[in-house]
């Protein structure tokens, strides 16, 4: 089971007993943690920058439907942002990662670099030179583009066997946790390096290496402050969709969120953690809206982690900010006027899943959307998928249109996203902003030179 660690404050106004750090767990149950109150210009001594890839403002609006209420970053909106790179009007993850981390704009499929090809420093870099301990975690390849922006520094996106020996062999960070399993160990084990084992390299440097969810649960005491780190590798590629992690040993973001929390905590100079929920983003380039809802409902639940630490900490400094929407996804498609997000929630697998279980003729198309959907379809949807060339395709949109939600296009769009905070200074991301905005107000609440 999964416990909170880390200074809580309880009603009693005791954080320490003789014994220790009281049981988090057992003063929750009993009703003992209490919020400490915010200075809302006072010190910020921990930053958890949250990233929902690919998440803009009708993701949220289509997500509060499906909820059926406020999300937990409603209530904490603060502004919005443009996302452009420097040699684009729509950005990729790289660039837009590279803007969020070090400020700087760069070209698209550029990590770390600015444009004349000068490495630039990153937030997480600029906390570790202040003493802080730092975690990066995503549910795609922990060296996808989001993460590596943080701490590496790398020509091009796709070179994530350098960005992975770069993590171990070259930055600070002290907590991994994510998929990419491959992009650390040699060939000969199946894997991508040419010759490194990173894993073994990383355990030879103090990390305490984990790849199942029970492992993850043990290695909740792993303690920054004692020189301890934690990597997590729970797939050889990305993790699964939150749709299948019910049959499988891998953590969900939440569970990631909260061992990084416990962890990173422990240093008394503060931390700097980087969560991403990247598979929003992917689901976007699919048109899979019950993909993105699911994945929107597992990054909440990580979100929630955080902000209920925070309440707790009253030092931590919470900032919500998707690198980009991805879909143009409205409220509202062209056939139906009607908000129905809350269908979605008995979907249980993706739209590609479920065109992976039609037979050849398709005769089962009614079947199986009903088996995955409980949505039965209409004779003229069924004939739909069963003559479309991309069967994924038509089922997302089928099940989009029945959801009342809308697309235009199956990639990025330069669409303004908003930025939520909670903590202190976060009335600082009131307002319009840039990308490279939100790491330079990241720093001077932190007050870095």
């Amino acid at each position: 089971m999964f416990k909170k660690v880390g200074l809580i404050a309880l009603s009693t106004g005791l954080v320490l007993s003789g014994g220790g750090l009281i049981n988090a767990d057992a003063a929750k149950k009993e009703g003992n943690i209490s919020k400490v109150k915010i200075n809302m210009n006072g010190p910020v001594e921990n930053v958890i920058y949250m990233i929902p890839d690919g998440f803009g403002a009708n993701h949220a609006a289509n997500y509060r439907i499906f909820k059926g209420q406020e999300a937990v970053w409603d209530s904490h909106i603060k502004g919005m942002y443009t996302t452009y790179s420097a040699n684009a009007d729509i950005t990729d993850s790289a660039a837009a990662g590279t803007a969020m981390a070090a400020g700087v704009k760069t070209n698209n499929g550029v990590i770390g670099f600015d444009p004349e090809g000068n490495k630039v420093k990153t937030i997480l870099e600029a906390s570790e030179e202040a003493g802080k301990s730092s975690g990066l975690i995503a549910t795609s390849t922990i060296t996808h583009a989001t993460p590596a922006s943080f701490a590496s520094h790398v020509e091009h996106r796709s070179n994530e066997i350098e960005i992975a020996r770069q993590y171990i062999q070259e930055s600070g960070v002290d907590v991994i946790l994510g998929g990419g399993k491959n992009n650390f160990v040699p060939t000969s084990e199946g894997g991508k390096q040419t010759e490194l084992n990173l894993i073994d390299e990383a355990e030879s440097k103090g990390f305490e290496f984990v790849e199942t969810r029970a492992q993850l649960a043990n290695a909740e005491n792993v303690n920054v402050e004692k020189g301890e780190k934690l990597l997590g590798l729970f797939a050889d590629e990305a993790l699964v969709p939150e749709f299948d992690r019910v049959e499988t040993e891998e953590p969900s973001l939440a569970e990631m969120t909260e061992t990084a929390i416990d962890a990173l905590s422990q240093d008394k100079d503060g931390f700097f953690l980087m969560v991403e929920g990247s598979q929003i983003d992917w689901a976007g380039e699919e048109n899979d809206a019950a993909y993105a809802m699911h994945d929107t409902k597992a990054f909440e639940e990580a979100v929630q982690e955080a902000i209920e630490f925070a309440e707790q900490d009253g030092k931590t400094l919470v900032v919500i900010a998707g690198d980009h929407e991805t879909g143009g996804m409205s409220v509202g498609s062209a056939t139906s006027s009607d908000a129905a997000a809350d269908i979605l929630k008995n979907v249980t697998a993706t739209g590609g899943f479920m065109a992976s279980q039609l037979t050849e003729d398709r005769l089962n198309v009614k079947e199986v959307v009903s088996e995955y959907t409980g949505i039965e379809l209409t004779v003229d949807e069924v004939t739909t998928i069963q003559q479309a060339k991309d069967t994924k395709s038509a089922i997302n949109k089928v099940l989009s249109e029945r959801a009342g939600i809308g697309w235009t296009r199956y990639g990025h769009s330069a669409a303004p996203v908003p930025v939520f905070a909670f903590g202190p200074q976060s009335d600082k991301f009131v307002g319009f902003h840039d990308n490279t905005d939100l790491p330079k107000i990241i720093s001077d609440a932190m007050k870095f030179k």
